[in-house]
C-alpha cells in the first residue's frame, strides 16, 4: 500500500485512512454484520462453540474480521511511518530536479525507514499522471548498429509491445545491416499499430566522428546528440532508449511524464547510479563535468521542439569543443557531453524516479530503486558484462529478461481494438488471399501455409565475408531444425566457402541455438556463415520457404543447394569453383549435379578420394542415395556411368528426378505449396528443366547423407491418408500451373507423371 502512493494528494488520502479506517473498523466489528436485516451480534457468549447461537460460519465471519482488523492496524503503522517520513522532507527536496535523491545519501534513518523513504522519493516525484489519450501515438527512438544490437533490439521491442496499449513508432537510427536486418523482421512481424521509421547512422557519422571516444559503443554512442537534427521537424518529443533496456511496465507511464516538465525543461533523465561521475573510483580518475552524481543517458526523454528553438546543436558542440581541449575524449559516448551541458544549464533537466532506470553495472546504487517487484519500470543492462553483472537480485533480473527473450513473438501480433491502423498493403493483400480459401476444404491447412508470413531474423550472427574477386564464388544453401543442430560443425568442417542457412525455431530454440553457436569454437571461428531465423508458425515444416530465405541472402553469383543432413567431400568448394568456369555457368544456364550417396553408419570414416568411395560402395558401407526406399529420384543420374567418367557429362530429366545442383544466383525460387515431406526438390527441378535448364553430372564430385532419426513430417506421410492426398492434389495444381506458364512444353510433364 505504500509503494503505490505518489504526490501530496496521495499523502491527504493517507491521512484521511488513516483517520477514519480504524473507526469505520471498530464501529463494524463491534456492531455485526447484517443477516435478514438484522444485526448479529459478536459478544463474548455468542461467540462460544457451545453457545446456542453458535455456528461454523459465524465463527469464520469472526476469523476473517479479526484478521482484516490486524490487517488494518499494519497498514496505520506503515502510514504513519510515510506521513511522518513526508512531513519531514523539506519543500526543495520533493520539487527540486536537482537535490539528492536517496535518504542513504544523507546518512539518516535506519534500514526500514530507509527503504520507506526510498519509495517515498520516489513517489513524490512523480504526482498525480496525466492520462495518455488511448490512440495517442508514442514515439520511440533507438540508435541500433550491427548484428549483436540488432538481437537485443528485438528484446527490448518485445518487452515494449508486451505492456503498451497504444500505437507505436518506432524511430530506428540505423547502419546498413541493422536497417537490413530489422527492416526484414518488422516487415514479416505484422504487429497491427506499430509503424517503424529509418534514418542512416552512417549519414551522421560525420556529425560525431570529430569527437574522440573510448566508450565500447563507438562513433554510434555519439548519435543521440544529433536526434534533433535526424528527426523529423514536426516531431515534438520523444522517447530515446540504450539497446540494453527492458520495460516492465506500460511505455505509456513513461510517455505521460512529459506532462510534468515546466519552464525551460527539455530533458527527462534518472541519476546515474554509479559513482563515476564522483570521480573517486580510482587514483587520478578524472571524469567529465557532472552535476553530483551526473545523469545516465540509457533513458531520456526529450522535447524536440523546444530543444531545437534553444539552440541545442550549438549548445553540445560548444560544450564538447571546449571539454575535449582539456578532456582529450569521451569515456561514455553522449553521457559525458549530455552531462556536460546539463552542468552548465541545471534548468534543461527534469530528474526521472531512477525506477525508469534501474541500472545494473557493478558498484551501483540500483538496489535502491526498488522496495517491491512491482515497483520496477525500466531495467537498463549498462555494464559490458550485461547479464554477468553482479547485484543481489541479478538473478530476478536476468529471468525477466530471459521472459522477454524467449517469449513467443508471433502473440505479440494483437490488435488495439478501438484504434485506427494505417492501411497496410502487405497485411490487407494476406488477408485477401486467405479469405478466398474455402475453410471447409480437407486441404485447408497445406493451401493457408503457402501464404503464412514467417516472423524472420536475418543475421542472427555476425556474418563478414567479401566474395571472391573472380566471380567463381560458391555459397552452400541449407534449412534446419533444432533436431539437426550437431551436423553445423561437421559441415563447417567439410565446406570451407560461404554457407547462407535458414533455420526454422521457436524463440526460445533461438536462444538455445544461439548459446550452441557461442560455446562452439568451430562455428565462432566462422565469419562467413549466414544464420536466417524463420520462426515457428502452424503446423507444417516450410521447407521450401526455408529455402528460399536462405537462397535470397548469399552474397556469391553461384549456390550450391544442398540439404544439412548431407556432408560434402573434402575439397568440394574449391572444386566447384573450377567447374563454374570449366562449364562456362555464367553464360549458359546449367545446372551442375553433385551426385549423392548415403551411409547408414552414424560413424563414418569419410572417403576422402572418388577412389575410396568406390570402393566403399563395393563393400557395401556406402550406397547411392535412396536406392532401396525412392530409386527414382536420383536414377536419372546413371551411377554406372559416374563411376568411370572423367569429364562431365549431360542427362536429361525425368519424372521425379530431385539431385543436389550448383545453379547461378538467378534461379528461380522453390514453390511455397509444399511442406513438410514430398515433392518439394522435385517440383524445383521441373521448374528448371521447364526453363532449358541443361543437367550436368560432376564426375569428380559427392557427398554423402548421413544417418538419422526420421522427420515428423515424413511420419506423417507415411501415417496419414490425408496427408498424401493433399500432398498428390497439390501436386496435380503444380502440373497445371507448369502448364499455364510455360505452354505445350510442359505437356510432357503430365505425361511423365501418368507414365510413373
Amino acid at each position: 500500500m505504500v509503494g503505490i502512493c505518489r504526490g501530496r494528494r496521495k499523502f491527504l488520502a493517507a491521512s484521511l485512512t488513516l483517520l477514519f479506517v480504524p473507526a469505520f473498523t471498530w464501529i463494524y466489528l463491534f456492531s455485526g454484520s447484517f443477516e435478514d436485516g438484522k444485526a448479529v451480534s459478536l459478544s463474548p457468549i455468542e461467540s462460544q462453540p457451545h453457545s446456542p447461537h453458535y455456528t461454523a460460519s459465524n465463527q469464520r465471519e469472526r476469523e476473517s474480521l479479526e484478521m482484516r482488523m490486524r490487517e488494518v492496524e499494519e497498514e496505520n503503522r506503515a502510514l504513519r511511518k510515510q506521513l511522518s517520513l513526508a512531513q519531514s522532507r523539506s519543500p526543495s527536496h520533493r520539487h527540486g530536479n536537482h537535490s539528492k535523491t536517496y535518504s542513504m545519501e544523507e546518512g539518516t534513518g535506519d534500514s526500514e525507514s530507509l527503504r520507506a523513504g526510498i519509495v517515498a522519493g520516489n513517489s513524490s516525484e512523480c504526482g498525480q499522471q496525466p492520462a495518455v489519450e488511448k490512440c495517442e501515438t508514442i514515439h520511440v527512438a533507438i540508435v541500433c548498429a550491427g548484428y549483436n544490437a540488432s538481437r537485443d533490439v528485438v528484446t527490448l521491442v518485445k518487452s515494449v509491445l508486451f505492456h503498451r496499449r497504444n500505437p507505436l513508432h518506432f524511430h530506428l537510427i540505423a547502419d546498413a545491416i541493422a536497417k537490413q536486418i530489422l527492416a526484414t523482421l518488422f516487415q514479416t512481424w505484422m504487429v497491427p499499430a506499430v509503424r517503424i521509421d529509418f534514418y542512416d547512422a552512417d549519414e551522421l557519422k560525420s556529425e560525431v566522428s570529430w569527437i574522440p571516444n573510448k566508450h565500447y559503443s563507438g562513433i554510434y554512442g555519439l548519435m543521440k546528440l544529433v536526434l534533433t537534427k535526424t528527426l523529423p521537424s514536426n516531431l515534438e518529443r520523444v522517447i530515446v532508449l540504450d539497446t540494453d533496456i527492458t520495460f516492465a511496465t506500460d511505455i505509456a507511464e513513461l510517455w505521460a511524464v512529459f506532462h510534468k516538465f515546466k519552464g525551460q525543461q527539455v530533458l527527462g533523465l534518472v541519476e546515474n547510479q554509479s559513482d563515476w561521475y564522483l570521480g573517486n573510483l580510482w587514483k587520478n580518475h578524472r571524469p567529465w563535468p557532472a552535476l553530483g552524481r551526473g545523469y545516465n543517458t540509457g533513458v531520456i526523454l526529450l522535447l524536440l521542439d523546444k530543444l531545437r528553438k534553444m539552440k541545442w546543436e550549438q549548445m553540445w558542440r560548444l560544450t564538447a569543443e571546449r571539454e575535449l581541449m582539456s578532456m582529450l575524449s569521451t569515456s561514455l559516448a553522449d553521457q559525458d557531453i549530455f552531462n556536460a551541458v546539463i552542468k552548465q544549464n541545471p534548468f534543461l533537466v527534469y530528474q526521472l524516479p531512477c525506477f525508469w532506470n534501474v541500472q545494473l553495472s557493478d558498484h551501483t546504487r540500483s538496489e535502491q530503486c526498488y522496495r517491491d517487484v512491482s515497483d520496477l519500470k525500466v531495467i537498463h543492462w549498462n555494464s559490458p558484462k550485461k547479464l554477468r553483472v553482479k547485484n543481489k537480485h541479478v538473478e530476478f533480473f536476468r529471468n525477466l529478461y530471459l521472459t522477454f527473450l524467449e517469449y513467443d513473438g508471433n502473440l505479440l501480433r494483437r490488435e488495439l481494438f478501438g484504434c485506427p491502423s494505417e492501411a497496410d498493403i502487405n497485411s490487407e493483400n494476406l488477408q485477401k488471399q486467405l479469405s478466398e480459401l474455402d475453410e471447409d476444404d480437407l486441404c485447408y491447412e497445406f493451401r493457408r501455409e503457402r501464404f503464412t508470413v514467417h516472423r524472420t531474423h536475418l543475421y542472427f550472427l555476425h556474418y563478414e565475408y567479401e566474395p571472391a574477386s573472380d566471380n567463381t564464388d560458391v555459397t552452400l544453401v541449407a534449412q534446419l531444425s533444432m533436431d539437426r543442430l550437431q551436423m553445423l560443425e561437421a559441415i563447417c568442417k567439410h565446406w570451407e566457402g560461404p554457407i547462407s542457412l535458414a533455420l526454422y525455431l521457436s524463440d526460445a530454440e533461438a536462444q538455445q541455438f544461439l548459446r550452441y553457436a557461442q560455446g562452439s569454437e568451430v562455428l565462432m571461428s566462422r565469419r562467413n556463415v549466414g544464420y536466417h531465423i524463420v520462426y515457428k508458425e502452424g503446423q507444417f515444416y516450410p521447407v521450401n520457404l526455408l529455402r528460399n530465405v536462405a537462397m535470397k541472402h548469399i552474397s556469391t553469383p553461384y549456390m550450391f543447394l544442398s540439404d544439412i543432413d548431407f556432408l560434402p567431400m573434402y575439397g568440394l568448394y574449391e572444386y566447384l569453383r573450377k567447374s563454374v568456369i570449366q562449364l562456362d555457368l555464367a553464360n549458359t544456364k546449367k545446372a551442375l549435379i553433385v551426385p549423392a550417396f548415403e551411409t547408414l553408419r552414424y560413424r563414418l570414416a569419410f572417403p576422402k578420394s572418388k577412389a575410396e568411395l568406390l570402393s566403399m560402395l563395393d563393400m557395401g558401407t556406402l550406397f547411392t542415395f535412396r536406392y532401396h526406399v525412392w530409386t527414382k529420384g536420383h536414377a536419372p543420374t546413371n551411377f554406372a556411368k559416374w563411376r568411370t567418367a572423367t569429364t562431365p557429362y549431360q542427362v536429361e530429366w525425368e519424372a521425379d528426378f530431385e539431385p543436389y545442383v550448383v545453379v547461378r544466383q538467378d534461379c528461380p525460387e522453390y514453390d511455397r505449396r509444399f511442406v513438410g515431406f514430398g515433392w518439394n526438390k522435385v517440383a524445383h527441378i521441373m521448374e528448371l528443366d521447364a526453363q532449358e535448364y541443361e543437367f550436368i553430372v560432376l564426375p569428380n564430385a559427392y557427398m554423402i547423407h548421413m544417418p538419422h532419426a526420421p522427420s515428423f513430417d515424413i511420419t506423417k506421410f507415411r501415417s496419414n491418408k490425408q496427408y498424401r492426398i493433399c500432398l498428390k492434389t497439390l501436386k496435380e495444381e503444380f502440373q497445371q500451373d507448369m502448364s499455364r506458364r510455360y505452354g505445350f512444353a510442359a505437356l510432357k510433364y503430365l505425361t511423365a507423371e501418368n507414365n510413373s
